[in-house]
């Protein structure tokens, strides 16, 4: 996913216990919040989530969810981004759909994504 929205692997975390979750810290700033850091943010329920900091260290502010399906392909998140940065906030589902699944297939679906590790490739 890294790739799909311009940053790279140092940028990003994955815990696949359970619930499964991820983040990405973005590159991004929006205009009406200039001095604060967006990520993306994943889960196993909701699916993909544009989050902005928050000044006091608190939870991110989820501004948007992605919708749709818990696994969604990179060219579509990289548009989701995309759409939120040009709109300057929040565009997408504002409540989340819980779109849990079988915990079984999800992983199998989130492993199409996987980067193999520097030891495999060599």
């Amino acid at each position: 996913m890294s790739t799909a929205v311009g940053v790279g692997e140092e940028s990003c975390t994955a815990d696949l216990d359970d619930p499964a979750s991820a983040y990405v810290a973005l590159d991004v700033r929006l205009a009406r919040y200039p001095g604060r850091d967006t990520a993306l943010v994943w889960d196993e329920r909701h699916g993909w989530a544009f989050a902005m900091e928050t000044h006091s260290g608190e939870d991110l502010l989820v501004l948007a969810y992605l919708g749709g399906e818990v696994v969604a392909a990179p060219s579509r998140v990289r548009g989701f981004v995309a759409a939120i940065r040009a709109a300057g906030g929040a565009t997408g589902e504002a409540i989340p759909a819980d779109l849990r699944g079988d915990r079984r297939e999800l992983l199998d679906r989130l492993l199409r994504y996987r980067v193999p590790f520097l030891a495999e490739a060599g």
